[in-house]
């Protein structure tokens, strides 16, 4: 067949880059319904990942054990100058993202992430095994690098190790042939790995990451297309064009599959067959090769690097890009913490320059697209590295044309940043949303009838003498005061409609109960006065995000606590970075806080800041507007302070490291009730168990949208309509 017979001529790298198009294509094409195909591709990985750490294991201590001490110093030495260059390199390209940020504002709800201390970076338990057969097993692979290394080192001072160093390559080669076969299963992989990534991937969903995104896929273009193999071109005897086709196989399977382990073995053959093609194949630059592959892999990458540079986009998307000054610990740190893996160095990153730890939810969503480059990447990264040592061992790199291909390299991508930012103003339309996206928020359910309530209308002496549940039943309606500035708790919306976490809840209770609500806005001058008309039934009960105080349970009764306020500040973007830590606070001169009027919350924080001056604010508006006079930041709930900073996005919520502030919400029930307080926390206690208060607190603080999800666009559903 002629189709067979024109598969057969194409190359190895032809076929899995048709298969990669068709599997896109398809995911395009039929939608969700190339999900399907997710367990063939994880078969196709587990098949390729079979044999990778047994022939990492065999061909480092094979390729080592084969060296004498001088060689096998030769090769570290180079390996160590061509490892420190390449990241030097890419660490400065990073430092040229931010010039193709555009400017604009924005905020979001509140993540419990903010609330989250970073995970500590375990070097130890990276690189050091304790247990080999542990790490083997756990897929640890720095740890078992630097074992074989040992073992290597070890062996190349050994008498009578030929049995032993024939046993490594006869290892090696099976595990080397196993991999070979299961790479003619490349294109069926391949194929089937992207037709389910493209048929499910919410492209939609990374709307407010376009900006990071055309950035990074830009700077891994110029990493991809002119560093890597430039500095190859210009600093050994293999061309631009040999470079990029010998490694495309291995590119693009570490892309597709989303991880570069499982073409270790790949990278090896490709190398050792580039280094025959122009005579330079030797006992010591197969061993170079066989070490230097799956060493540069233990290290971080050019992908893994270029990831550091979401740090970059976060400070400018909060509105607080790194100065100058801090470059240089970008620079270090970054390098640092890129020996873990980034699920560990961003929120580590993010803490370190004091930056928002629920940006990390923003990496995450981001990196459904990143991860791939960022392979891809790696897997050129190791095959170029591996390239460059080797042809330092054999003397045929040059270090001057390699600095000067760095050099261009830099100049190119300072110029492009420029042209694409010039180009995303232009393309990307940018108007700032939070305020409406907040003050659009309906509420999650239909809301019951509501009750015109303007007056105040205290119960007569005889109901008084009843119980308020039997009077609330028999009167049909259950009456609730809320108060202003209780964001995002109880508000109006856009379209005048009362909304919030605690309106949804009182709905939800007026169903049950079988009621109609009565909602009354509580005035300031009648605040003070909220536990007489809780008293005098006025009021059934108040909400408003109030925190459980002993004084103020002292006049009136509290629910159970069905949630908490997370203790934070609300802060000018400009001068967020005063505010990383209580130890940096303490430190400042003259610091004035505002802060609530309640005495027990206001004495906590006397404590942690007895040089503070505090000044009681009653009305956040008031603050945020600039007329509460000279107040440095205002201590604020965090949840509540991230929502109003959507309305307000010149200004930011943050919690400061060591700053462990929680307070108990419930809500205010009136003095004396025990049948209405004992019937509250039992309704509460039945929607903590049945995931209701956690749906309206996802909805409500989260902003995660509670409705379900919509099927994935298809061209097969939706615009042929065959319903698949």
């Amino acid at each position: 067949m002629p189709i067979v017979k024109t598969y057969k001529k194409l190359s190895p790298f032809q076929r899995v880059i048709i298969a990669l198009i068709l599997g896109i294509l398809s995911g395009i094409f039929f939608g969700e319904v190339m999900g399907n195909l997710e367990i063939l591709g994880n078969a196709y990985i587990r098949l390729l990942q079979m044999t990778v750490l047994p022939y990492v294991l065999v061909s480092i201590i094979g390729g080592l054990g084969r060296l004498d001490s001088t060689m096998a110093a030769t090769i570290g030495t180079r390996a160590l100058k061509v490892i420190l260059i390449l990241w030097g390199a890419v660490m400065c390209t990073l430092l040229f993202l931010p010039i193709a940020y555009p400017n604009w504002e924005t905020a979001g709800f509140f993540s419990t992430s903010m609330a989250q201390e970073a995970v500590p970076f375990n070097f130890l338990e990276l690189y050091i095994p304790s247990n080999i057969f542990a790490s083997l097993s756990e897929t640890i692979v720095p740890a078992v690098v630097l074992f074989s290394l040992l073992m290597g080192v070890a062996l190349i001072n050994v008498q009578n190790k030929e049995t032993l160093l024939a046993l490594t390559n006869n290892v090696g080669d099976s595990l080397m042939k196993v991999a070979s076969y299961v790479a003619k299963l490349a294109p069926l992989g391949i194929f089937a790995i992207s037709a389910s990534a493209a048929g499910t991937l919410e492209v939609a969903e990374l709307g407010r990451l376009q900006v990071f995104l055309w950035v990074y896929i830009i700077a891994a273009a110029l990493l991809a297309f002119v560093f890597l193999p430039l500095i190859i071109h210009f600093a050994t005897p293999f061309s631009y064009r040999q470079v990029l086709s010998t490694a495309g196989e291995a590119c693009i399977t570490a892309l597709a599959t989303g991880t570069v382990l499982v073409v270790l073995p790949m990278i090896i053959e490709r190398c050792k067959e580039l280094l025959a093609e122009k005579e330079m194949q030797c006992e010591e630059t197969n061993s170079t090769v066989d070490v230097m592959v799956p060493t540069a892999y233990s290290f971080p990458s050019t992908g893994t690097l270029l990831g550091l540079g979401f740090i970059l986009f976060s400070a400018w998307y909060v509105g607080s890009p790194l100065g100058i000054e801090q470059y240089l610990s970008f620079v270090i740190m970054g390098a640092l913490t890129a020996f873990g893996s980034m699920a560990v160095a961003i929120p580590f990153l993010l803490n370190y320059f004091d930056l928002p730890a629920d940006q990390f939810q923003l990496y995450l969503l981001g990196s459904v697209v990143t991860a791939r480059f960022a392979t891809g990447l790696a897997a050129l990264h190791g095959f170029v590295a591996t390239l460059l040592v080797a042809s330092a061992v054999k003397k045929k790199l040059s270090w001057p044309k390699l600095m000067q291909a760095i050099g261009i390299h830099l100049g190119v991508t300072f110029a492009v940043m420029i042209g694409a930012g010039i180009t995303l103003t232009q393309l990307i339309p940018y108007q700032y949303e939070g305020i409406q996206t907040f003050e659009a928020m309906e509420p999650m359910k239909p809301q019951v009838k509501l009750e015109t309530y303007s007056e105040y209308q205290p119960l007569s002496e005889q109901d008084l003498a009843r119980s308020r549940l039997d009077v609330i039943k028999e009167r049909g309606t259950i009456r609730v005061g809320y108060f202003s500035a209780s964001l995002p708790y109880a508000f109006r919306n856009s379209s005048n409609k009362v909304v919030g976490f605690e309106i949804e809840m009182i709905h939800e209770l007026a169903r049950d109960l079988d009621l109609k609500v009565e909602l009354k806005y509580v005035q300031n001058k009648d605040r003070k006065n909220r536990a007489q008309l809780l008293a005098d039934g006025s009021l059934d009960l108040t909400i408003g995000g109030q925190a459980i105080t002993p004084k103020r349970a002292l006049v009136t009764a509290f629910s159970k606590p069905y949630t908490y306020h997370t203790g934070g500040l609300l802060v000018l973007d400009s001068r967020r970075d005063d505010f990383s830590s209580v130890v940096d606070m303490n430190q400042m001169e003259n610091l004035t806080l505002g802060v609530s009027g309640s005495s027990y919350y206001r004495h906590l924080l006397e404590q942690r800041f007895p040089k503070a001056n505090f000044v009681t604010v009653n009305d956040v508006r008031q603050y945020l507007k600039g007329k509460v006079g000279n107040i440095d930041a205002l201590v604020y709930s965090a949840e509540a302070a991230s929502a109003w900073s959507m309305l307000y996005p010149e200004y930011s919520a943050i919690i400061p490291k060591g700053f462990k502030v929680r307070a108990p919400i419930g809500l205010v029930l009136p003095k004396g009730e025990v049948e209405f307080a004992e019937y509250i926390n039992t309704w509460l206690t039945l929607k903590q168990d049945n995931g209701f208060i956690q749906e309206v607190y996802n909805y409500w603080i989260l902003g995660q949208n509670p409705k379900a999800k919509q099927p994935r666009w298809s061209v097969a559903n939706d615009v042929l309509g065959w319903g698949l």
